[in-house]
């Protein structure tokens, strides 16, 4: 049969696609930028003849009213990332969190640890081979789609069509709901003098010709701003944001001095607006793939000059970096700080960064702290990291003893609060005798 043939019989409504859906299944759904809306709420339309539906998925920029109290007993949200739109689910004990590095997610849905019963993928119309393009994610729902028992794929003419290991085939889906709906960007706070300050600390570390990646925020946003000086950078990346197109228009990201996959952006799926759809779109310089290859460690050493710039919640004076929760409360999630810090550290040249600034709420907490808070979870240890900047300067840790470690990193905390981490320093052994 035709592969046209194929997705005219497979062309429904989201209603009745989503009558595949059965009480104990395990759902997919597509993550970031790409959310099938219209998926997701034909699926709450469904929750009175559901129960105990288990939710997996990244962060998502849509809808995630099945976290809501009403349907308590009927779905069920598993976190690999903590977004905002269901953090107060996971604190309020809805939803539950599993802390794993972003490469090794995509191995939970192929070796069977974690069996999928419905994948819901939002793609671009199919060209004319049959193959929809995943758009704006790659990351792990195309590993999702290849495993899940059941595939519907909300087919959006307003999804754009990107390039790279990206596809597919319509023969290899159970339904097809067409759409054309505007998909959910990633609205960002604009930096502020401080985080611009961090970021040409950042930048002032960044060799011309090397490949990045950024996490999201205002200080990766401050950083991609602080480079227009620079020269021959690449990207390799879980996800890239707006601030690349300018640096890529105006030629100071042109992947040409990259040591793997010269000439391309290398991501697994991207965080931002309409304009970066819309640049993404057919752009034979990006190159998406699952977050399985692009997170490996050892696929990430293999760029030379590689830069990860990662953030944190807090840093103690022994190096050890708490970047997914506050305290015992889970906030977001280890994603792929360490897959690029260690990749990095791994890279010939290569720089690991964590950035943050020295102080949170207004000035009043200082996120360089004697010793982490009671329960905080330690993300990227202190045995991998290298570089924490801060806006007061920068604090080289590796090869360094306790003791070095702690003087550095008071010299970058916040004024105010150096003379009590030096006293607790003291009282706690890190410098000089315990008190």
């Amino acid at each position: 049969m035709r592969w046209i043939d194929q997705y005219r019989a497979k062309v429904t409504t989201a209603d009745r696609a989503l009558r595949v859906v059965k009480p104990g299944d395990r759902i997919h759904i597509h993550g970031g930028c790409a959310e099938p809306e219209e998926l997701v709420e034909a699926l709450l339309r469904r929750a009175p003849e559901l129960r105990n539906v288990e939710i997996v998925h990244l962060t998502t920029m849509g809808n995630a009213d099945y976290t809501l109290p009403q349907y308590e007993g009927i779905f069920h949200h598993v976190a690999f990332f903590i977004g905002a739109n269901v953090r107060q689910a996971v604190h309020e004990g809805r939803a539950d969190y599993i802390p794993i590095f972003l490469h090794e997610i995509e191995n939970l849905f192929r070796t069977g640890a974690m069996p999928l019963d419905v994948a819901l993928i939002q793609c671009s119309p199919p060209d004319d081979y049959g193959y929809m393009s995943l758009g704006v994610g790659v990351d792990i729902a195309l590993t999702a789609a290849q495993c899940a028992r059941h595939v519907i794929v909300q087919v959006n003419d307003q999804c754009p069509r990107t390039l790279g290991d990206a596809f597919l085939h319509v023969s290899k889906v159970e339904a097809i709901v067409e759409t054309s709906r505007p998909l959910p960007e990633y609205r960002k706070s604009e930096p502020t003098e401080v985080h611009h300050r961090i970021a040409r600390h950042v930048a002032n570390l960044i060799p011309d010709g090397a490949t990045l990646q950024t996490g999201i925020g205002e200080i990766p946003d401050a950083v991609l701003a602080a480079l227009a000086d620079h020269k021959d950078l690449g990207v390799h990346s879980e996800m890239v944001s707006d601030g690349v197109i300018d640096l890529i228009q105006a030629g100071v990201i042109n992947n040409e001095k990259k040591t793997l996959h010269p000439n391309k952006v290398i991501a697994g799926f991207v965080l931002g607006t309409k304009r970066l759809f819309d640049f993404i779109h057919d752009n034979p310089i990006f190159e998406f793939h699952p977050t399985s290859y692009c997170n490996d460690p050892f696929v990430i050493a293999q760029n030379d000059r590689m830069v990860a710039i990662n953030s944190a919640i807090e840093v103690d004076l022994t190096g050890q970096v708490c970047a997914d929760s506050i305290g015992p409360l889970p906030y977001s999630g280890i994603g792929g700080q360490v897959d690029f810090i260690r990749g990095a550290a791994r890279s010939k040249g290569g720089l690991p960064i964590i950035a943050l600034q020295a102080t949170a709420k207004e000035g009043t907490i200082s996120r360089i702290v004697p010793l982490l808070r009671s329960g905080a979870g330690v993300v990227t240890s202190r045995g991998d990291v290298h570089y924490v900047v801060t806006e007061y300067g920068v604090a080289y840790l590796h090869g360094k003893t306790l003791r070095e470690r702690a003087e550095a990193l008071i010299r970058i905390a916040h004024p105010a609060f150096r003379e009590e981490l030096e006293r607790e320093a003291k009282r706690i052994g890190l410098l000089g005798k315990r008190q």
